[in-house]
């Protein structure tokens, strides 16, 4: 272990002390910082940089949908140190309107996440170069992580005998999926079906 590494309690300070970040928790001996969506981009490379943090790695970049609040979305970044054997989460809010920095330049693996972010949640990252989508198809309309996305989504693709191809048409429903009423078909039924012969000898 590097004999300068700080312990847990000594990282949290000095992360909290970089600009930037209003706070910083311990989760299941983790860090957790919470920072501000406008100076991200310094420091984010603060803290790849800095001697006593050296995080080299952005292992994951995800979204999180809370639609009741005004920024309804947290963008999560999960990063590592492989050299100081220690990991950070950073977290930070945005809406739908409100583009994020992007973190490409400091990692340029962050180009993926940030694509599927955009794909999944519709969070837009300023300063990306190659915003478009990596896991829905072509045609797909909407983001569907987020909790107002119908399940049943908005455009269906079929392959087309006449026309030879592959078609894009609105999703069309024999039956309203969207409406449940959750009631039980087995609700109030004291005898299961083959149970009428010992119910009969019992009445004997």
């Amino acid at each position: 272990m590097p004999e300068n590494k700080p312990g847990l309690a000594g990282l949290s300070e000095h992360i909290a002390a970089l600009p930037g970040v209003q706070s910083v928790t311990a989760e299941k001996g983790e860090l957790v910082a919470h920072a501000e969506r406008a100076t991200l981009l310094a420091l984010m490379t603060r803290l790849r940089d800095d001697p006593l943090l050296r995080f080299a790695q952005v292992m994951d970049i995800c979204g999180v949908d809370w639609p009741e609040r005004t920024e309804r979305f947290d963008v999560v970044y999960n990063l590592l140190s492989v050299a100081l054997n220690q990991r950070l989460r950073v977290i930070i809010t945005t809406d739908e309107a409100s583009p994020v920095p992007s973190v490409a330049a400091v990692w340029p693996s962050a180009t993926w996440w940030e694509r599927e972010a955009w794909d999944l949640f519709g969070i837009a990252f300023s300063g990306q170069p190659d915003l478009r989508r990596i896991l829905t198809d072509y045609g797909f309309e909407g983001h569907p992580l987020r909790k107002d996305f119908p399940l049943t989504g908005h455009v269906e693709l079929r392959y087309d005998e006449d026309r030879k191809s592959v078609v894009y048409e609105p999703v069309k429903l024999v039956q309203d999926f969207r409406n449940f009423d959750f009631v039980s078909p087995w609700e109030g039924i004291t005898t299961l079906p083959g149970d009428e012969k010992a119910h009969q000898e019992r009445e004997k």
